[in-house]
């Protein structure tokens, strides 16, 4: 028969049993002459009456529905021949005696009770072999109605006695073999196999002829418990039947025979290959049918059962044999182990775990329930497994086998309770256990309750946060133009007001033209301001608008020329014979003259260190530069009036001294500072047409699945300039990747009336390509929804720009410290080095690199914050004026000024697109025009207002270059910047290693008035337990004293009870520490 097709679609087992075959079974007819040479001694009844008799006779061969079919579909010429031979053979009279089970029966019970009273000779032997042989093939071959009957006869259990009553050489022989094979013929049947499964013996009584010698009847065996392992309620049959067979053979373990079997060499390679092929065969079975087939845990179980017994070896040593059925079933077997064991390391995330390993296994249980709710559990285990009872010798083992019974449950238990192996415990149902720790019912109540709420709740927050986002969108977008409308009416007016003022200007002067042409002297009034934003350019054509035509020129003679007008403030008179009019507003270049340098910088009086001193690297500004910069300012010499210069060279000496600054008594007293705490830190599918590149097809049909939108839906989008905000920001740049090129859309026109056929990403560029100016769409929605974002990152490094260059100039506390390290550092250099009225401002952190002679590890740095803390206070606090100076140092002026460019860039591109759109007729719902309208309209002005405050912070860093005497030009803002952020960050580190400094100074004062208190006391008990030993006699004698302290223990008591304490506190504390070594670690 054909067995129900496995649930788990797992690789075949091929398993070589009854019915493990595919094919579909013969049918014999037991005669040996073909059906084509039987003559028809009665002719061929009508067709409905052959139908009749032939589907009596099909029922009672016990067929399959598809071999029903197939013996239907015959001719009725075949139907009538088939069935005229059956019945011939059932009417032979030489077969009557034998047709009937009542024989059989009959004599197997015989045979049953004679082998009790005396062993059969061989002949006998060979006759009640054949009997069984016989009943093996009427089981086969004949009609339903024998198996019925049989059954009816209790034949089972004929069989069954005769198997529990053998003796040894009957189940050596080969009656034995046979009697199997009358139990496999019978579960051949449907009817009889349901009649096997339901006795409650059978399995086990089979399970017993596994103890025989004989390979063909253990091989027999092993095929029969191995089928049943594929019959539904089955497997847990064949588990309790060899379980079973453990008690019956007295093995340690169910599977133990097995293995040694497996394992031993039987000298016949043909016997030996066969019957190891059966073992494996019956294991795989054991370990992969039944809760097997999709039950890791109960695979992982069993299968550890066998590895425990020693089989990956004896798999390994099977190899050896070199039979192809044989290497199938090992290399299943290892093929499912290894997928077991790799989806049991994918749940902790691992490739392997090594399941020898103890270690491992815990360290993996740890860190899956570490930081969980059944973490204390697991402490909990471990403490009481460590109270466990435990010999050397091995007793006790058994408290552990319950354990590990308990966990099997655990692990295995289904819903109902059931344990798909044979319960180890019986009455221990886990899920009853976990219902008295809480009330699954209402948890699961709960929990579905709360997982509705929670999908309600993602829904309502996705819609919540695209309107939010489009309400955004539009607020924003709403306040920007607000703004910008508001700055450009403020702009108008004022222009307007000027352009007025102009307008009188020009009227005026007009006027005064006109006087001027009849003869009349005019007087120019100074030139009008120039408006904000540079000098109001007029055109030719505006001008000639506004002004009359000039009369002709007067002859000199007939009128002298007018005097020139009165000279505008701060410019030399127009030259003689220039005319008035081109000549004003224009101031000639001034006649004054300079200097290169400036006016000459007066000599400085520096006071000369008594002795040479440390020179600090600094780079010397000469003195045509100081000219308009801070360092004209800056006078040094009135720091000196403060600055302690004495201390100064102690200081930095040239001469190495050795000496703790922080510790000298006569210095210590000088150098009490105040407090320097202010720190700075699947359906059917039809075949698709597909003409784009597989692979960027792919990746366009990824994107689309992540827009989760139509192609129509996305169309409209685009149309509509994303007015719902349903493509993000990062899709759109997605989009741009996939824009249809123009080989692609002449492919895709080729096939357009296919277009029900296309795929995915085919269609969608198709449908794309219909857009006028797809791309250019695209680009202007992507720059739009970008434009705030990108204006919002440029802004604030312009502005980080003009504010650290601001803050540079107005800041005294830097001027006040400038001013300090000036007068140091002329103080320290000498010749060429020396006598500077600036350096640069690199120099600065060349402090930190000038070391004190006395104390490596006091700088300059360090001396200056101490001499600013005691003279100078305010300096500390430097980097509150200098807020902006970090942010100013990691501006890099030449990536954001190409930014800016690439910004107005993209403006214009949007700017011609717009001209583009509104030269062209529109489609209905197409809303390119007012919105990039719109958008132009706020996004210039604020692009204007950005590129003027680049300008303003250009100008601004470039005064603060001069300011501080440096080449315009030489160098970047994050360089410049990033100098004095980097020595700010100095300035902060020194300040806390001074603090460092005094804290651990004052920690080694405390700690040398505490030895010192310890001192004096020790000494003042020496003292006391010296006078106590002198009134002892002298006979006695100090030695004597001590040894019988140390009998009494008295010497330890002090000692002996910080020990017992410490012992308390560690555990294993060792009692070798001196009493002195114990006094001094406590008061340490």
């Amino acid at each position: 028969m054909i067995m129900a097709p496995r649930k788990r679609n797992r690789h075949a087992l091929g398993f070589l049993c009854c019915f493990g075959g595919s094919d579909l079974p013969e049918i014999n007819l037991k005669d040996n002459n073909p059906l084509q040479f039987l003559e028809f001694s009665v002719p061929i009844p009508p067709a409905e009456e052959l139908n009749a008799r032939f589907a009596e006779l099909v029922d009672e061969l016990d067929l399959t529905d598809k071999n029903r079919e197939a013996m239907f579909a015959l001719p009725p010429e075949k139907k009538w021949q088939i069935y005229c031979s059956k019945k011939k053979e059932q009417e032979d009279p030489n077969k009557l005696a034998t047709s009937w089970p009542d024989y059989y029966i009959d004599r197997i019970n015989s045979m049953a009770a004679m082998q009790t009273l005396y062993a059969f000779d061989e002949e006998e032997t060979e006759m009640k072999n054949k009997i069984v042989e016989d009943l093996k093939t009427a089981l086969r071959t004949q009609p339903m109605r024998f198996v019925t009957r049989f059954i009816e006869l209790d034949g089972l259990s004929c069989l069954l006695n005769f198997l529990k009553s053998m003796d040894y050489e009957t189940s050596e022989s080969r009656i034995h073999t046979s009697v199997i094979g009358c139990i496999k013929a019978l579960m051949n049947n449907s009817q009889g196999r349901a009649h096997v499964l339901a006795h409650p013996e059978s399995i086990n009584i089979i399970s017993q002829s596994l103890r025989t010698e004989n390979i063909k009847t253990k091989i027999a065996v092993l095929e029969i418990l191995g089928a049943v392992c594929l019959v539904p309620d089955g497997h847990k049959k064949v588990l309790q039947a060899m379980l079973h067979y453990q008690v019956y053979a007295a093995e340690r373990t169910r599977f133990q025979s097995l293995l040694n079997e497996l394992d031993r060499s039987m000298g016949r390679y043909r016997d030996e290959v066969n019957l190891k092929t059966a073992i494996m065969s019956f294991i795989n079975a054991v370990l992969n049918a039944g809760a097997g087939e999709d039950n890791l845990e109960f695979r992982l179980h069993l299968r550890y059962e066998f590895l425990m017994l020693g089989i990956q070896p004896v798999i390994d040593k099977l190899r050896g044999h070199e039979n192809a059925t044989l290497d199938r079933h090992l290399d299943f077997f290892e093929m499912v182990r290894n997928e077991d064991d790799l989806e049991l390391a994918k749940r902790f995330d691992l490739i392997h775990i090594d399941t020898k390993s103890a270690s491992q296994m815990f360290e993996l249980i740890k860190k899956r329930l570490k930081h969980t709710d059944a973490y204390p559990y697991l402490l909990s285990i471990l403490q009481h497994c460590l109270q466990m009872p435990y010999k050397r010798n091995g007793g006790n083992f058994q408290q552990w086998q319950l354990l590990d019974r308990i966990l099997q449950q655990i692990v295995l238990q289904d819903e109902r309770g059931d344990d798909p192996d044979i319960a180890p415990l019986e009455n221990f149902n886990v899920k009853n256990i976990i219902k008295m720790l809480v009330n699954e019912n209402e948890v699961k109540q709960w929990r579905d309750q709360a997982e509705k709420f929670r999908k309600d709740h993602a829904e309502l927050m996705s819609r919540l946060e695209k309107k939010e986002r489009e309400c955004e969108t539009k607020t924003q977008e709403k306040d920007e133009m607000m703004k910008t409308l508001n700055k450009m009416k403020d702009k108008l007016q004022k222009e307007s007001l000027e352009l007025r003022q102009t307008r009188d200007q020009m009227n005026d002067l007009v006027a005064q033209l006109n006087e001027f042409s009849q003869g009349g002297t005019i007087s120019f009034p100074p030139p009008p301001p120039p408006p904000p934003g540079g000098p109001l350019a007029l055109s030719t054509s505006h001008m000639s608008e506004n002004l009359p035509p000039l009369p002709p020129p007067l002859p000199f003679s007939s009128c002298p020329p007018p005097p020139a007008p009165p000279p505008p403030p701060g410019g030399p008179p127009p030259p003689p014979g220039a005319p008035p009019f081109f000549s004003m507003g224009v101031p000639p270049p001034s006649t004054t003259t300079f200097t290169t340098g400036g006016p000459s910088l007066k000599k400085k009086s520096i006071p000369q260190p008594s002795h040479p001193l440390k020179s600090f690297n600094w780079a010397k500004l000469s003195e045509e530069r100081i000219h308009g910069t801070i360092w004209n300012e800056i006078d040094d010499l009135k720091a000196f009036k403060v600055l302690d210069l004495e201390d100064f060279e102690k200081m930095f000496s040239a001469y190495q001294r050795h000496q703790d600054l922080l510790t000298n008594p006569s210095s210590c007293k000088q150098k009490e500072m105040g407090s320097t705490e202010d720190l700075y830190l699947s359906t059917r599918k039809v075949k698709e047409l597909s003409v784009i590149d597989g692979r960027r097809a792919q990746n366009c049909v990824i994107l689309l699945s992540k827009l989760k939108l139509s192609n129509e839906e996305i169309r409209q989008a685009i149309l509509k300039m994303d007015e719902q905000e349903d493509l993000a920001k990062d899709m759109l740049e997605q989009l741009l990747k996939f824009v249809p090129e123009k080989s692609d859309t002449d492919l895709l026109e080729e096939h357009k009336h296919e277009i029900e056929r296309m795929a995915r990403a085919d269609r969608f560029l198709f449908e794309m390509s219909r857009i006028d100016h797809y791309q250019q769409r695209l680009q202007a929605l992507f720059f739009k929804k970008k434009f705030p974002e990108r204006l919002a990152e440029a802004k604030p490094k312009v502005e980080a720009i003009l504010l650290a260059s601001k803050e540079l100039i107005r800041s005294q506390r830097l001027r006040q410290l400038l001013e300090v390290v000036l007068a140091f550092g002329n103080y320290m250099n000498k010749g060429q080095r020396g006598s500077a009225y600036g350096f640069k401002v690199s120099s600065l952190n060349k402090i930190v690199d000038t070391k004190s002679s006395i104390d490596r590890n006091i700088t300059l740095l360090h001396y200056l914050i101490m001499i600013f803390e005691k003279n100078y206070p305010d300096i500390l606090d430097i980097q509150s004026e200098l807020q902006h100076l970090p942010e100013a140092a990691k501006v890099n002026l030449v990536e954001l000024e190409k930014e800016v460019n690439n910004i107005k860039t993209g403006l214009k591109a949007v700017e011609t697109e717009l001209d583009y759109q509104k030269r062209r007729m529109r489609e209905s719902g197409d809303r390119f025009v007012p919105v990039m309208s719109d958008f132009i309209t706020v996004a210039s002005f604020s692009f204007s207002e950005l590129e003027d405050l680049l300008n303003e912070a250009r100008d601004k860093y470039a005064k603060a270059l001069k300011h501080f005497g440096e080449t315009e030009g030489k160098m970047q803002p994050d360089e410049f910047f990033g100098i004095f952020d980097t020595f700010l960050q100095s300035f902060a580190e020194a300040k806390q290693d001074l603090e460092n400094m005094r804290k651990k100074k004052e920690e080694e004062e405390r700690r040398a008035r505490m030895e010192a208190m310890l001192k004096e006391q020790r000494e003042k008990e020496r003292r006391q337990k010296k006078a106590k030993a002198g009134s002892i006699s002298e006979e006695s004698g100090e030695f004597d004293d001590l040894v019988s302290a140390l009998r009494s223990g008295e010497v330890f008591d002090k000692d002996l009870s910080k020990l017992k304490r410490n012992r308390k506190r560690s555990g294993n504390q060792g009692l070798e520490t001196s009493r002195e070594r114990v006094v001094t670690k406590l008061n340490y």
